[in-house]
């Protein structure tokens, strides 16, 4: 008697299933993925406090003209703390892989393009607004802006145009928006699984590292060496919060994490002689490891609800603090004479309101219309393109 034929039917084997699952779009596992992390949105704006104090009372230029003498007199101990508050910027990198990673699961392309546009621009235009109007104002603290400049900076791609950058600020944003195009059309574009995010993370890792010694200045653009790690590691940060952990992708977080640390400690410690290397090495671990205990679950009694409005405020804080908070100092401290320390804490909370004036009337309003406008109304009898 011949031997049997396996059953095409039967069901695949244990090796085989696993790679299924982990190929396809799926639910995320039971207690994992589910809700907003309200720590995250904390994390958010502890990492954009850190860049404020930076730039209030960490360095010198504009703001030492502003508080008329320097920030590390005026604030001896704060001023040694707040010299590595750049450092919020990588912080937010790694919650940015994790954040983008999980709001693009299940999207298309166009969902994704237009989430991102309605979320940067709104706020960004007001800002840019505001701090426009306040260079006319005080020209000491931001020099008045000409038109043509301003009209440009409209498009958040005043950077690669070799534009003035009107908000100082916004170089990041042009970090984050190449972060977004590689994802869209390397990940989303076909759809977001574990297999292409991982594909994905070991690629562009691979890519970073060759990227050091190619010298070709267009690839460094695309590929961004210096802040490749961070996005890389919250991509896979992401991967263990909605899938359990996996060696595979803690040895992606590791390795990031490794490549991280070199970066900003080259990049960042080098040119300031008052930081300690050991203290940039410090930083970075602890914004993965940050990061990596929301991923983990373990933040799961971070449950406040001020934790929604500290998150929403974070992004338009983000964008308004640096310009206008130098012009606000400058008014209270050197014009009107209030003391140092009151003039900070008015300042930050200042700033703090600002942002959710923003928020409350720009963004929340018009972040939804702006969403819908792009999506638009498609032509009786046509379909939209693939992924659109």
């Amino acid at each position: 008697m011949a031997a049997s034929r396996p059953c095409l039917t039967a069901e695949p084997g244990p090796l085989i299933s696993r790679v299924i699952s982990r190929a396809a779009p799926v639910p995320p596992a039971p207690g994992r993925g589910r809700g907003r992390l309200l720590a995250l949105d904390g994390l958010r704006l502890v990492a954009a406090l850190m860049v404020c104090l930076y730039h209030y009372t960490g360095r010198g230029g504009p703001v030492s003209a502003s508080w008329h003498g320097s920030p590390a007199q005026l604030f001896p101990a704060l001023s040694r703390a707040a010299v590595y508050g750049n450092f919020g910027v990588q912080f937010f990198f790694v919650i940015s892989g994790f954040v983008i990673c999980m709001s693009s699961w299940g999207r298309t392309l166009g969902d994704f393009f237009r989430s991102r546009v309605a979320r940067l621009y709104p706020a960004y235009w007001v800002a840019l607004v505001l701090i426009t109007g306040a260079s006319l104002a005080l020209p000491v603290v931001v020099h008045p802006v000409r038109l043509d400049e301003f009209l440009v900076n409209l498009t958040m791609l005043q950077q690669p145009m070799g534009a003035t950058r009107v908000l100082g600020v916004c170089w990041t944003l042009w970090v984050e928006v190449r972060f977004y195009a590689l994802f869209a059309l390397l990940v989303v574009l076909r759809g977001v699984t574990h297999r292409r995010v991982v594909l994905f993370a070991c690629v562009w890792t691979l890519a970073a590292v060759l990227c050091h010694s190619s010298g070709n200045v267009l690839l460094n653009q695309v590929v961004m060496p210096e802040y490749a790690p961070f996005f890389i590691g919250g991509l896979a940060l992401y991967l263990i919060h909605r899938f359990g952990s996996d060696l595979l992708a803690w040895g992606i977080v590791a390795m990031s994490w490794l490549l991280a640390q070199s970066e900003a400690t080259r990049g960042l410690w080098g040119p300031h002689p008052h930081r300690d290397p050991h203290v940039v090495v410090l930083i970075v671990t602890v914004a993965f490891a940050a990061v990596a205990a929301v991923a983990m679950g373990w933040t799961r009694w971070a449950s406040w609800r001020w934790l929604v409005t500290a998150g929403a405020l974070t992004y338009p804080f983000y964008l308004v603090h640096e310009h206008l908070g130098w012009f606000v100092i400058r008014v209270l401290h050197r014009s009107l004479g209030l003391p140092a320390w009151p003039t900070l804490i008015v300042t930050v909370v200042g700033m703090l309101l600002l942002a959710w004036l923003i928020h409350r009337f720009v963004e929340k309003p018009f972040g939804p219309r702006l969403k819908r406008a792009l999506k638009g109304r498609r032509p009786e009898g046509r379909s939209p393109g693939p992924g659109w």
